[in-house]
């Protein structure tokens, strides 16, 4: 993956995660980065990178986006020529796209703020795929779920049960 496509999916995902059902545009990246870090980049800078025009990162910028989206600044470079996910393992972009789900299933729930947050919580987790294998090994052990909830969420305990 290029080094603008991996921009314009972290744009994706930021607008998903702040619930305005699309991507964040440029200008709006570069209005928070200047609000939240106190640094400038300006939209066509952003633009040159996402085309291309730009394909490599000065450090600085490199670290701010990285700062700014919550990524490694190591993830925001070309992937080496060749280089597929799928060689390795399906599972990252798997992850990716059941990352992507979560975030939908969350503005689907937006009525709902706990379900939201949960699915919110679930996708922002570094390995979401495990969190929902832990869930699934906790659900298969009679009593478990309901222990735990007694246990961390007292106050949550009573809500409706579902089987």
């Amino acid at each position: 993956m290029k080094l603008g496509e991996k921009l314009r999916y972290l744009r994706e995902m930021e607008g998903t995660l702040r619930g305005i059902g699309r991507a964040l545009t440029q200008q709006e990246v570069a209005r928070e980065i200047e609000k939240r870090l106190k640094k400038k980049i300006s939209q066509s800078y952003l633009s040159q990178i996402e085309s291309g025009a730009r394909p490599h990162l000065t450090n600085t910028t490199r670290m701010l986006l990285a700062r700014f989206f919550n990524v490694h600044p190591g993830y925001l470079v070309d992937d080496p020529e060749g280089f597929q996910t799928e060689l390795a393992s399906d599972v990252g972009a798997l992850e990716d796209k059941f990352d992507l789900w979560l975030i939908s299933g969350a503005e689907r729930f937006r009525n709902d703020p706990a379900t939201s947050s949960a699915l919110v919580a679930l996708a922002k987790h570094p390995n979401s795929r495990r969190c929902l294998l832990l869930l699934n090994a906790i659900l298969e052990n009679p009593g478990l779920a309901e222990r735990l909830l007694q246990v961390l969420k007292p106050e949550a305990s009573g809500e409706r049960k579902e089987n």
